[in-house]
């Protein structure tokens, strides 16, 4: 098992983060120009606010550039604090197991931190693939937490 965290400070209120973090919109946002992710048909027009917790939601698929699908993900959000904090659990090609838990806190009215933690194990290939999907699961939420300050702006130290 392998364990990516992120976090960054946004100058915007928390409910304002929230809003755009559990869109389609939004993530796929976060996740251009390199990825795309399609969302179950029946969850595609709505966010995450609005989705069972507990139950497999159906199959998203990462595609390369928007276009190639190569990835899919068997969706299933295990707890949500509308708000405040998602936690899900699915499997995938790559990963057995695949844990993303996103977190959201207000610092003050006008800025949030937002904490994403990523736990997962690979179908395949061990320790090695285990290696090299560590390095790209970082590069891509560090990609996404670039993204997420270039819409909301960033905080300078």
């Amino acid at each position: 098992m392998r364990t990516v965290e992120q976090i960054s400070h946004l100058p915007a209120p928390a409910a304002e983060v929230w809003d755009r973090i559990v869109t389609a919109e939004g993530i796929n946002d976060e996740l251009r120009p390199w990825l795309t992710m399609s969302l179950p048909p029946h969850l595609s027009t709505h966010s995450l606010d609005h989705t069972p917790v507990g139950v497999p939601l159906g199959r998203a698929w990462l595609r390369a550039f928007g276009v190639v699908p190569f990835e899919w993900d068997d969706l299933m959000l295990v707890e949500r604090e509308p708000g405040r904090r998602f936690h899900e659990l699915s499997s995938m090609i790559t990963a057995r197991r695949w844990e993303h838990e996103r977190t959201l806190t207000p610092l003050g009215a006008q800025t949030t931190r937002i904490h994403d933690r990523v736990v997962f194990e690979a179908r395949l290939g061990g320790r090695g693939l285990e290696a090299v999907m560590h390095l790209l699961v970082g590069a891509i939420f560090t990609h996404r937490h670039h993204r997420l300050q270039q819409h909301f702006g960033a905080i300078r130290s």
